[in-house]
């Protein structure tokens, strides 16, 4: 076979050919050279054609891959903060990519109960912050990593009234914190009583859902709150806390992609897909911020000077399998927990990471069966997916 066809089908089209035979037809006229010549060039014409046709085609056969092994429902739990995911929602992105996919989104205050949902079988994949998954592990929930973006410490903050007598992070013994027990501000507030030489029983937890903890913050019932953004940009806006501390220095407030392990093993092929279209969302929020601000405010109900304020200390946030480096931090955070009789037992978190071409560890089902609770029409949603958007 000619290398022209070899590289590039089909060959050149009937008018081609006509004029081909024309040149090699033309009463003798043209020396063996001259044919030659004219072979090569037309070739080498060919060829190049086909090379420049290869990005397209790659590209293309890239999308039909995906496609094809995309499932055939898709339930999603995000949160507030979840920005790559809130924009995938929002420009259905998913929907578009992968058309034969039933694409379910369920909104959670937190991630606790996010991973709750998720072990139970009600949603397939979900965002939560570093701790909720430790503690979702412990307990012998299934779950497992599938993926992480960069270290956000700016994101979170332990906030205390303006005029607190609280000035430093020693003050807080003997105070009442606010905060959602098993959050990533969980973690911040047991790094900032490790740096100021306090023990966790030197302090009173009172463990509330954010919404609960921001009336008690401004009831003044409480004297200082761990939280994350985007809670920690509006109550920053709207009541003009001092930050007592933010996470640099003391956690790393990571963000991690879960998914339960059935999903996991049975649509691995689909993960890498999936990342790469949030990895897609999250450059739209990098190149078109204000665009992306109104589009996230529009959707939470958030008022739009919040959500430029938690965008600017959000870094680029490309999604990626988790590197060894956060799974590191992450057994830290583990180990830290553990040592202060927080988590029921110890975990081992390398045993509940997915990497591609790594089958699912059996370890990662560890716990009960799930039983799947799939809302319908005519079955309530359990209170956790109450309000759940199908696209």
């Amino acid at each position: 076979m000619h290398l022209s066809a070899a590289l590039c089908l089909p060959l050149p089209g009937a008018k081609d050919l006509d004029g081909l035979r024309a040149v090699f037809t033309s009463a003798g006229r043209a020396s063996a050279a001259a044919r030659s010549l004219v072979r090569g060039l037309l070739a080498a014409g060919a060829v190049l054609a086909c090379w420049a046709a290869l990005p397209a085609r790659a590209a293309d056969g890239a999308a039909a891959a995906a496609t094809a092994v995309a499932p055939v429902e898709l339930r999603i739990g995000f949160q507030k903060s979840s920005v790559n995911l809130v924009v995938l929602k929002q420009q259905g992105m998913l929907e578009k990519r992968f058309p034969g996919t039933k694409v379910s989104w369920y909104e959670f205050p937190a991630g606790p109960q996010l991973l709750e949902a998720l072990s139970v079988g009600s949603v397939d994949v979900g965002m939560t912050g570093d701790t909720p998954p430790v503690f979702a592990q412990a307990a012998g929930k299934a779950i497992v990593y599938i993926a992480a973006e960069p270290p956000k410490p700016r994101s979170s903050a332990i906030l205390v009234p303006p005029g607190s007598s609280i000035r430093t992070l020693a003050d807080l013994k003997g105070r009442k914190v606010a905060l959602q027990k098993g959050s990533s501000a969980h973690y911040l507030l047991v790094r900032a009583l490790q740096r100021a030489g306090l023990q966790w029983r030197d302090i009173s937890p009172a463990w509330l859902t954010p919404a609960e903890a921001r009336a008690a913050f401004e009831r003044g019932s409480v004297d200082a709150w761990a939280v994350w953004d985007p809670y920690y940009a509006a109550t920053e806006i709207d009541l003009k806390p001092r930050v007592l501390s933010d996470g640099v220095g003391l956690s790393g407030n990571n963000s991690f992609y879960l998914a339960s392990p059935a999903f996991a093993r049975a649509h691995a092929a689909f993960i890498p897909p999936l990342l790469a279209e949030l990895s897609r969302a999250d450059a739209h929020v990098q190149t078109h911020r204000k665009e992306s601000a109104q589009l996230i405010s529009d959707f939470s109900g958030l008022p739009l000077a919040t959500v430029h304020r938690f965008l600017a200390r959000r870094p680029a946030s490309p999604v990626q399998p988790v590197p060894a480096a956060l799974v590191a931090d992450q057994q830290r955070l583990a180990d830290t927990f553990h040592a202060l009789g927080l988590l029921p037992r110890a975990v081992r978190v390398a045993d509940v990471v997915w990497a591609p071409g790594r089958p699912v560890a059996a370890t990662a089902s560890a716990g009960s069966t799930p039983t799947p609770i799939t809302p319908t029409a005519t079955t309530p949603a359990p209170a956790r997916l109450a309000g759940a958007d199908t696209r």
